[in-house]
């Protein structure tokens, strides 16, 4: 396999699940938009019911039990507006860019690499090591459309 057919089905394979993320993130934002407030600190307390049984004093299931509680209206109406237009714009690039519209790879490019600037911000305030992995992961998906454009416009030679 030539090294340029492995770019592209590696391409194909990120955009693909940045594809599925942003469906998952509109479903989420559509979840966020219609539950009851008070839903997800009942179905927290549920889902850690029988660990709490077990160990009552669990770090991590008392501090997202806490946490899920603690989630106002406004914070939860945030939250759905946010997945809903993250996943429709993730959702309307990965269609841009399996039609193969040009002009797609620029703005993806542009857009990705918004939401990495982002995502460090918010690492440099939560130390998150799956905000991390998640980042390292955009930015290679970047590199890839960068590589895809530049295979489309005849920039990096012949992909047979």
């Amino acid at each position: 396999m030539k090294k340029n057919k492995l770019w592209h089905i590696l391409f194909l394979i990120g955009v693909f699940f940045k594809g599925l993320d942003g469906v998952l993130e509109f479903i989420g934002g559509l979840i966020f938009l219609f539950i009851k407030h008070g839903t997800i600190a009942k179905y927290t307390s549920i889902l850690f019911r029988h660990e709490l049984a077990e160990e009552p004093h669990d770090i991590i299931a008392n501090y997202l039990i806490e946490q899920a509680g603690s989630i106002s209206r406004g914070t939860e109406f945030f939250a759905a507006i946010f997945l809903l237009v993250h996943g429709i714009i993730k959702i309307s690039i990965v269609a841009g860019l399996y039609l193969r519209k040009l002009w797609v790879y620029p703005l993806a490019e542009l857009i990705l690499s918004l939401f990495i600037i982002y995502q460090l911000y918010r690492f440099s305030h939560t130390f998150s090591v799956l905000l991390i992995f998640l980042t390292i992961i955009d930015i290679f998906i970047v590199f890839l459309i960068w590589t895809e454009y530049k295979r489309l416009t005849g920039q990096l030679g012949s992909c047979s």
